[in-house]
């Protein structure tokens, strides 16, 4: 489908685009994401019906931008938070030609890369409602809308919805990227893991990390992390605490809430004895769902660890 074509027909003929290949239809969310009757009560709803003042993006695009719906693409939605950081690779997948204020035809275009090419899928903007509540990602400002026409594109890609419920990290981040990914076990870390998780995130590359356990049951321990849940890092740093070096790794969950509770995170004591100027500089004291916590929890806590780049 060529987005420039379709999007200067529909406005020629004052039409909203509706996309048959990928219908507001149950088909497009897959038999088997939600009981029957749930499925059947889904509502198809434009942003403009949804909001007063929609926007593709407002104030730039951000990781906290994005909250996880009912689908269970935390893997997808891990690497989606890597991307935000990572500017170089984030304009190629969400082109800019497009918005609701100008040339606003209810069609939209993101970019994958798949099979050694990049992928324009084209989507309109009705977006699946249950219940007054967005199935899919839901914007943290209301009228931000990036992260579920997103999502809708690369639920587009594999088919449907469902097929977005379970995945794997490593392969998000190549399909947002067309980079190259390598994959850590924690279980057996190389012995030079904190000098790797510093190299790469000085060098922008995009990471991720995964905890063990079953996907579907999304477990919370008391220590406040998930079970069988992907995760984005999003900086490695090493600190001067009590007259030592050590080395901390932040950590942000998809969700957008739901944080770890152990040493280093928002309230710990740790803290106290960093100074002042590196503690106000590292801290976000919010229920975002990022923290921080130290390399040896890290290796306790998540099984895998995912590192993509342009280049190897």
């Amino acid at each position: 489908q060529d987005f420039n074509n379709l999007r200067a027909f529909c406005l020629s003929q004052g039409l909203l685009f509706e996309d048959d290949t990928f219908p507001a239809h149950i088909s497009s969310i897959g038999p088997n994401l939600l009981p029957e009757d749930k499925l059947r009560r889904i509502q198809w709803r434009r942003p403009t019906e949804l909001q007063r003042n929609p926007h593709l993006i407002m104030d730039g695009v951000s990781r906290f931008d994005i909250m996880q719906g009912e689908i269970g693409d935390c893997w997808m939605l891990a690497a989606l938070g890597s991307l935000t950081l990572r500017k170089q690779f984030l304009e190629n997948v969400l082109p800019k030609d497009q918005g609701f204020q100008d040339d606003y035809a209810g069609i939209f275009h993101f970019r994958f890369w798949q099979y050694g090419d990049w992928v324009d899928v084209v989507i309109d903007d009705r977006l699946p409602i249950l219940n007054g509540r967005y199935l899919s990602v839901h914007p943290r400002t209301s009228n931000e809308f990036w992260p579920s026409l997103l999502e809708k594109a690369y639920a587009k890609l594999r088919g449907s919805y469902q097929n977005l419920n379970g995945g794997y990290l490593s392969d998000a981040l190549v399909d947002l990227t067309g980079g190259v990914q390598v994959q850590f076990s924690l279980k057996d870390p190389p012995p030079d893991l904190e000098e790797i998780l510093k190299a790469a995130d000085k060098s922008r590359c995009l990471m991720g990390c995964s905890t063990p356990g079953q996907p579907k049951r999304n477990i919370e321990l008391r220590n406040g992390i998930v079970q069988g849940h992907a995760y984005t890092i999003t900086g490695a740093v090493k600190i001067r605490y009590k007259n030592v070096w050590k080395h901390i790794i932040r950590i942000w969950n998809p969700w957008g809430h739901g944080e770890w509770k152990g040493p280093w995170s928002d309230d710990s004591p740790q803290w106290d004895h960093v100074e002042p100027k590196y503690r106000e500089a590292l801290l976000r004291n919010k229920d975002d769902g990022e923290f921080w916590m130290s390399c040896e929890n890290f290796q306790e806590q998540f099984s895998w660890l995912y590192i993509c780049n342009n280049t190897p």
